[in-house]
Parts: C-alpha cells; sequence; structure tokens
C-alpha cells in the first residue's frame, strides 16, 4: 500500500531538521531547569507566552497582541520534559518517514501545520481545563490521520474492506481512552482528535487538488 520510507536528502534534512528544533528547544528548558544556562524560570516564562492556553479564547488577558494566534503553532514545539519529548520525536521518526514519503515535502509540512493547528482547535473547543497544552502531539496524529487516509482511499481504489483501517482507528482510540484514565484525565485527547481530524482532511485536500493538477496537465497535452 506505501512506499518504503526510503527518504531523499530534502525530505530527510526536513524531518531532522524538525526533530532537531524540538529536542534543541527541550534541551535549553532542561538545562535551564537543572540552573546550567539561563535561570529555572525560561520554562515557565516561555510556557506563559508560547504554550497554547484555553483561556486566551474567552476573557483571558494575553501577554502580547498576536499570543491568542501565534499560540496555535508554537505550542506544538514545546514539551513537557525529557520523556514526553523523546516519545513525540520517536513516534515522528517512525510515521513521519512514511507521510513525507507519500505527500512529498511541501505536502507534508502543510499536514503537520494543519494538524497541529486542527488539534488546538478542538482542544480549545472542548477542554474546561485552564492549564497550558503542549506537545507535538496534535501534529503526530494528524500525520496518523493522513496516513489512514491514504490506507482508506487505496483500500477503496481496489475495491477492499476498509475493516483494517476502522480497527487502526478504533485502537487508536481505545488507547486515547486508557492513557486519559491512567494519566488521571491529563492527557490532551481532545488535541489528538483534533489533530487526527485536519491530518484525513488535509490528506484528502492535498489528493483533491494534485488530482486536478494532473486532470489539467492531460487537457493541456
Amino acid at each position: 500500500m506505501f512506499a518504503r520510507p526510503h527518504l531523499n536528502p530534502l525530505a530527510k534534512t526536513l524531518l531532522l531538521g524538525l526533530i532537531a528544533l524540538n529536542v534543541t528547544i527541550e534541551a535549553v528548558l532542561f538545562a535551564a531547569d537543572l540552573g546550567l544556562v539561563g535561570t529555572r524560570q525560561w520554562r515557565p516564562l516561555i510556557y506563559q507566552n508560547a504554550a497554547f492556553w484555553a483561556g486566551l479564547l474567552h476573557n483571558w488577558r494575553p501577554n502580547y497582541t498576536a499570543q491568542p494566534w501565534t499560540m496555535f503553532i508554537t505550542y506544538a514545539f514545546l514539551h513537557g520534559g525529557i520523556m514526553h519529548l523523546l516519545g513525540n520525536m520517536l513516534t515522528l521518526w517512525l510515521i513521519g518517514r512514511m507521510a513525507i514519503v507519500r505527500a512529498g515535502p511541501k505536502g507534508f509540512v502543510l499536514i503537520y501545520v494543519l494538524s497541529a493547528i486542527g488539534g488546538a482547535l478542538m482542544f480549545g473547543a472542548l477542554t474546561l481545563s485552564a492549564r497550558p497544552m503542549v506537545g507535538a502531539s496534535g501534529a503526530l496524529f494528524g500525520l496518523v490521520g493522513a496516513i489512514l487516509y491514504w490506507r482508506w482511499s487505496d483500500r477503496r481504489r481496489l475495491g477492499l474492506d476498509q475493516w483494517p483501517v476502522l480497527k487502526t482507528a478504533l485502537i487508536l482510540g481505545v488507547l486515547n481512552l486508557l492513557l486519559w484514565l491512567l494519566m488521571g484525565g491529563l492527557l490532551a485527547w481532545e488535541t489528538h482528535l483534533g489533530g487526527f481530524i485536519a491530518g484525513w482532511l488535509g490528506a484528502a485536500a492535498l489528493a483533491f487538488f494534485r488530482k486536478r493538477r494532473r486532470a489539467r496537465r492531460r487537457s493541456a497535452r
């Protein structure tokens, strides 16, 4: 169904660069937590200004004018510690290779950004929490949503049963529920759901426009 994830130089550079950016930000904040650089106030200061705060969509006062808009992206480059970062970056490397091979570098960036925004939108719409939300998992679930869309599309084209796609989606839902329970409700499942939906729709839109572009090229011959 999918091409083997052998990355060309541009795709590999993009994926490793994205991972390096996330690692660098958390490494600096972790070093600050330990008092090795800056001050221990760096992490709370960064969270105050770049995490996603649902209250800013209502009546909270932002720290700067653009904060209610920029937080839809910046939150996805912050993490809650080394283990949170490692889990997300390992996932990004494993599924990101499949997504970037199928979507191409530009399509990958589009799906990743849309998924981060979609995850934040769903979190802001559904949560009652006053806690900050950080992490790349909304974007990562968007990549999963895109991959499942491609699998669904391929199977539909071949006339195959869609149960494997539905089963994978159900497993993801159950895992989110279990983790939410185990973590005492601290899992941002709303972000995962929003990212997944945005990634699915982003992959569908990408396929639609690519199909139209191919049709225009054929008609122009």
